[in-house]
């Protein structure tokens, strides 16, 4: 069921701790690291070539392996009512067609409102018997609030199947819960590792800095009782 790589689909579910590593400068940037070994798994900037050594042109947003070799680049399709975002395999070359499309549901729903993946090339035929209609994903709750998850719909049983989840991250020895900067992403056993974190990407993009109505919520962490 990989769809950037087989080496990002693991046998069990995977689990990612996700920082947001730039606020003050004009990027926006992510580090992934691999909840079981600690290691960085992915990392993610909008810098362009020679400022910074990210893959992606101005105006594009590359995720990248561990090693700095371009997995996913992305970049907003304009114009876009919908505040549309494609993803392109690798390092985006001039007339490439996009791997994958991303919108809000809807255009009135701000960022809470969810968002429709669309995939555009070719799917592998193990994903394709797992997943009906697999090439529309829907990404359910808001991720600005780091509580949010990407559903299938399941070829078999006609029902639904969560293949990533985003939620906040909880620090069990000092019981509270990390600010919107740090958050959890599950990858369910079979998914592509990679192509979630590009979710993740778009999600933030369409985003932006907004508060999604909780803005008094918290500074940086808040705690358990």
């Amino acid at each position: 069921m990989a769809i950037v790589g087989e080496e990002y689909s693991a046998a069990e579910e995977r689990v990612l701790t996700v920082r947001k590593t730039s606020h003050f400068s004009p990027g926006d940037g992510f580090a992934a690291y691999d909840h079981s070994t600690g290691r960085l798994a992915f990392r993610a900037d909008t810098y362009g070539r020679g400022h910074g050594g990210g893959a992606a042109s101005a105006g594009e947003l590359a995720l990248l392996g561990p090693a700095g070799e371009a997995l996913i680049t992305v970049r907003r399709r304009r114009p876009s009512l919908h505040h549309r975002w494609q993803g392109f395999l690798g390092a985006r070359a001039d007339g490439q067609k996009p791997l994958f499309s991303a919108r809000r549901s809807s255009i009135l729903g701000g960022a809470a409102a969810g968002a429709v993946v669309e995939l555009l090339a070719p799917l592998p035929s193990s994903f394709s018997s797992t997943y009906a209609a697999a090439e529309l994903l829907r990404v359910d709750g808001s991720f600005p609030r780091r509580c949010c998850r990407v559903v299938a719909p399941k070829a078999e049983s006609g029902g639904e199947a969560v293949v990533a989840e985003i939620r906040r991250k909880v620090d069990e020895g000092a019981r509270v819960v990390m600010g919107r900067d740090v958050f959890v992403l599950r990858v369910s056993a079979g998914f592509d590792a990679a192509f979630a974190m590009a979710i993740v990407l778009v999600l933030d993009q369409i985003a932006g800095d907004e508060a999604d109505g909780d803005a008094g919520e918290e500074t940086n962490r808040a705690k358990i009782w």
